[in-house]
């Protein structure tokens, strides 16, 4: 079978499956497992790359306008050259992938029509629903029940090391800061999860763009940054932004030194296998004395 995928998450699920061999094209954004990297790209991003956090945030809103609604474009002419019989995307976030219309317009164009598989998790259970539905369009579906057990098998070794916990700190999870996003879709649920407190977060929503008052009202003991499509690296350029806001150095995270910085891009930004690292990773940063038993 010849798979595309159009969400680096879905490049993850595929992998995950031993099934990378059937990759035929991958995004420009798919990163890991890293030999996928040798994939042709069949998409390419509509934003300058060298635009501020600030500035991409007013960039999306613009390109996602009613006159211009994808941030990608794909590649038609390698779309029919590949001839795919299989395409994974999403229509859960345009900011994240190629618009969902869009890539039905382009299939639409094919002589040979191939299955659209849409993923549009909202959390933790919907992510590991959509990794067997891969494994089945994918004619593995042995080896998506085989995955989904594994990871199974380490949520419920958090759950069980969580119920031993005796605080739930007050977590600020955030996914942008210039400007200022909480968390949505599943992270808040993995805070939860983790064993924290997250009322900013939005649990089976977008995240949404909050104001710093609401952050420094909270006072939060733990604060996780997780820019959305960003590095950690990236992610620290912004950091003084942060720092400059009144009253960010009286904040418990930040005088107990539990301000986090955590890879959003490869971690809590994908809704794939490693959504569960991302479950791991944050409670180990809730609850440092209990979660290295799990590692």
């Amino acid at each position: 079978m010849k798979i595309i995928s159009l969400l680096p998450s879905a490049t993850e699920i595929v992998c995950a499956l031993g099934l990378a061999s059937d990759l035929v094209a991958v995004t420009h954004e798919c990163d890991y497992p890293a030999y996928v990297t040798e994939k042709p790209f069949i998409t390419r991003s509509l934003l300058r790359p060298d635009l501020t956090s600030g500035e991409i945030d007013a960039a999306v809103r613009s390109q996602l306008s009613a006159d211009a609604h994808s941030l990608y474009a794909i590649d038609r002419a390698l779309l029919a050259t590949l001839a795919p019989d299989l395409i994974i995307t999403q229509k859960l976030c345009e900011v994240c992938a190629v618009a969902y219309d869009e890539v039905l317009d382009a299939v639409g164009s094919l002589p040979h029509q191939p299955g659209v598989l849409n993923l549009e998790p909202m959390t933790l259970s919907e992510v590991l629903a959509d990794i067997q539905r891969v494994a089945d369009a994918a004619g593995h579906p042995d080896g998506g029940r085989q995955l989904v057990a594994t990871l199974h098998a380490r949520i419920e070794r958090v759950r069980e090391t969580v119920a031993h916990a005796t605080t739930q700190p007050r977590v600020a999870f955030l996914e942008w800061i210039d400007p200022l996003f909480c968390g949505g879709h599943w992270n808040p649920e993995l805070v939860r999860l983790a064993g924290g407190i997250d009322p900013l977060g939005r649990e089976r929503q977008p995240s949404v763009r909050i104001e710093w008052e609401q952050i420094a009202a909270f006072a939060p003991e733990v604060m996780v940054i997780s820019c959305c499509g960003f590095s950690e690296e990236r992610t620290r350029q912004d950091l003084p932004l942060l720092a400059a806001l009144p009253g960010y150095a009286e904040l418990p995270c930040v005088r107990a030194g539990r301000v986090h910085i955590v890879n959003g891009s490869a971690y809590f930004s994908r809704p794939g296998p490693r959504l569960v690292d991302s479950l791991e990773m944050l409670a180990s940063l809730l609850h440092p004395d209990l979660f290295p038993l799990i590692k």
